[in-house]
């Protein structure tokens, strides 16, 4: 699978280009088996820079704050956010396997 991080600058102010740096990095310390990407973004409604991974973890930031890591259920439609990739990951597996 080919791995794209594609941001559109012209829609991005300064600290949205800040957390667009901060998930990237965050991207780079994902274990390298679980790193696919499904798709990355900026949504304008909320203001969050992502890179949504295959494994169903966001990788997020918002007006140039710290990564948080998302995991959506699907089931009940909570989202789920954690500090580090590891409880994201953690978690995701709890859903997988329950």
């Amino acid at each position: 699978m080919e791995n794209i991080i594609k941001f559109d600058l012209n829609k991005m102010g300064s600290s949205d280009i800040a957390s667009m740096h901060k998930v990237i990095n965050a991207y780079r310390k994902v274990p390298h088996s679980e790193h696919d990407i499904f798709e990355t973004g900026f949504n304008l409604n909320t203001g969050y820079v992502y890179i949504a991974l295959e494994n169903n973890i966001q990788i997020c930031s918002c007006f140039g704050q710290d990564v948080e890591y998302l995991v959506y259920d699907y089931e009940t439609g909570e989202e789920h956010w954690y500090d580090t990739y590891e409880k994201a990951f953690e978690h995701d597996n709890e859903l997988i396997n329950n």
